[in-house]
């Protein structure tokens, strides 16, 4: 089911503004004729019913894009999952329902490709949700994300609430974490490839044999897919948005490393494993409605990498 909603002179909410999906979701609404709310977690903990409720009964938005969660990557997921379980489900259950109790007239619930079975068939479709087994080492995440598309199916077929869900594929763009102990492959390539072309090292070294494909989207792709949901979308199931492509590790090891400029070799060191042979989401239901990303992939990279220089000079600047 579609419809037109109109986001003008709407007061939109963005919870989780400084993250990187929150912050571009803020860069893209500047665009549109809304008045965009913020709120950080020192004004506000999202974990907390009480305190999200006084926020919501105070500012009373009228959108809400619920971007914010607690995220990492495999060693953060694996060591803390009671964390990642207890924040994230209080963090959507609190603003899900606040905004019910306020009025809100329409959120929008951004997940995550994680919530699919490990092995589930490519490129995934929308209905492979819960067919299969999740990937163990981040089913805590997961699972709290798949409980957010049915707390939004639940409040939509009860309440008849306008609550919708996207589930993006895998990210990248300015506000990344380059942090390498937790980063994802993105802006950990980036990050090596500039390190060894200051060090002016020879080589580089990936895990594995490089040919597990992946799926990239730019963060600001996303943005604009929200909007588009936002003001086109209304209906019970979730929506994947994705670029449609994939492309191999070794491939985008190559790319990273002639949009930095390092010269040196690509080493695979192969005791490391390769994970996953393929991740590749279906977005075939979002470009059926119209919608379609416009940032190709060297292009996003450029920019990403751009980002990542600048926090760097800032950060030397301080």
């Amino acid at each position: 089911m579609s419809g037109t909603f109109d986001l003008a002179g709407k007061r939109v909410y963005v919870a989780g503004h400084r993250g990187m999906v929150g912050s571009a979701v803020v860069r893209r609404l500047a665009q549109e004729n809304c008045t965009v709310l913020t709120a950080s977690r020192a004004q506000v903990d999202l974990r907390e019913q009480a305190a999200v409720r006084a926020w919501f009964a105070a500012e009373k938005p009228d959108v809400v894009v619920l971007a914010a969660a607690k995220v990492g990557g495999i060693y953060a997921n694996d060591t803390y999952p009671a964390e990642f379980l207890y924040d994230n489900l209080m963090i959507e259950a609190n603003i899900i329902e606040a905004a019910r109790t306020q009025g809100a007239a329409k959120l929008l619930f951004l997940g995550s490709s994680c919530i699919y079975p490990k092995f589930a068939e490519q490129p995934i479709v929308e209905e492979s949700l819960l067919t299969g087994p999740l990937e163990p080492t981040n089913e805590w995440y997961a699972v709290a994300k798949i409980a957010g598309i049915k707390l939004c199916q639940a409040y939509r077929r009860q309440y008849g609430c306008d609550f919708i869900s996207a589930m993006p594929t895998n990210l990248y763009g300015p506000g990344d974490n380059y942090d390498l102990a937790n980063s994802h492959v993105m802006p950990a390539l980036i990050r090596k490839a500039h390190e060894a072309k200051l060090a002016g090292a020879d080589s580089i070294t990936i895990w594995g044999t490089g040919t597990p494909r992946r799926e990239f989207l730019h963060v600001d792709d996303l943005a604009d897919a929200s909007v588009f949901l936002l003001k086109s979308y209304s209906d019970d199931g979730h929506v994947n948005v994705g670029s449609g492509t994939d492309i191999t590790i070794g491939e985008l090891t190559e790319l990273v490393c002639g949009v930095v400029g390092f010269q040196g070799r690509i080493e695979r060191d192969l005791t490391k494993p390769d994970g996953t042979p393929r991740k590749l989401m279906s977005s075939d239901k979002l470009l059926g409605m119209g919608w379609a990303p416009s940032i190709g992939l060297s292009d996003g990279v450029a920019s990403a990498y751009r980002d990542y220089v600048a926090g760097n000079l800032k950060q030397a600047l301080a």
